[in-house]
């Protein structure tokens, strides 16, 4: 049995496609179990000190841990559990104190390898592809993206290759004590970014960009705490004009990362 937090998440929701498909049990934590919508041989879980009975590993993402990982992994422990898989970040590699994201991923890597127990910490390289889903409903009702750093660069992730490795990593030993760090397979900027969602679309959408303070005040009343906010400015900052390095997945997983544009493809009904 694997025990997935966030499973209904960007990253969670095609992780726990591809265990069920890979013939595992699959026990699924939720907020709202529900509307989960995943798999029917899937045991779906509210996120309230899910069961860990019968749980041989477990999936540990931050997103959905508000508290931090040191309660999930002290009850992992004490039933019995064996190897734990943590979504941690590159940006642990920052050691400013001021970055929240770093900080608290340090936190998580440094819980899960004191646990004692099998670990695979996962260090998502280039940002998440999915951070684009911010501006749907700005290329919805304008067709204008508006954000910060438009010549800054990344190298996005899609969601299923992060899913892919995490499954690797639970289903498999290969992984086993390392910290594998990967990223998307091409360096965009956030304007090239919307071009291809455009692309996607059928129709142009413009970058404009705002200043950094506009960005953080926009983020904030989204709902990203201001620390996170601040962390990511300073990462963007550093980024313009900065063609993002490039940690390739095809020696963790023998296949080519997805593009951004491929990315775009597979999310233009968010768009519409």
């Amino acid at each position: 049995m694997i025990l997935v937090t966030g499973a209904t998440g960007h990253v969670g929701r095609p992780l726990t496609q591809m265990l069920v498909d890979a013939g595992a049990q699959v026990r699924a934590v939720s907020r709202t179990p529900e509307k989960a919508a995943l798999p029917p041989s899937v045991e779906v879980v509210p996120n309230t000190d899910p069961p860990l009975d019968g749980v041989e590993a477990v999936f540990i993402n931050l997103a959905a841990l508000p508290e931090g990982p040191e309660k999930i992994v002290a009850r992992a422990k004490e039933a019995g559990v064996r190897r734990l898989v943590g979504l941690s970040s590159y940006s642990v590699l920052d050691d400013n104190p001021r970055n929240a994201i770093a900080v608290r991923h340090r936190e998580l890597e440094r819980v899960v390898v004191d646990s004692g127990l099998e670990w695979v910490l996962l260090r998502p390289a280039g940002g998440f592809a999915t951070t684009a889903l911010e501006w749907r409903d700005q290329i919805r009702e304008r067709g204008v993206v508006r954000g910060p750093f438009a010549r800054a660069h990344s190298a996005p992730l899609h969601e299923k290759d992060i899913a892919e490795v995490a499954a690797l990593a639970l289903l498999t030993d290969k992984l086993l004590g390392t910290r594998p760090m990967f990223s998307g397979p091409e360096s965009v900027t956030y304007e090239e970014r919307a071009r291809l969602i455009g692309e996607a679309l059928g129709r142009e959408i413009v970058f404009e960009e705002i200043s950094a303070e506009e960005a953080v005040e926009e983020w904030v009343r989204a709902g990203i705490p201001l620390g996170a906010a601040r962390a990511r400015i300073h990462m963007f900052a550093q980024l313009v004009d900065r063609p993002h390095e490039i940690s390739p997945l095809e020696p963790i997983t023998g296949k080519r990362g997805r593009t951004f544009a491929q990315w775009a493809i597979d999310h233009v009904g968010d768009f519409r």
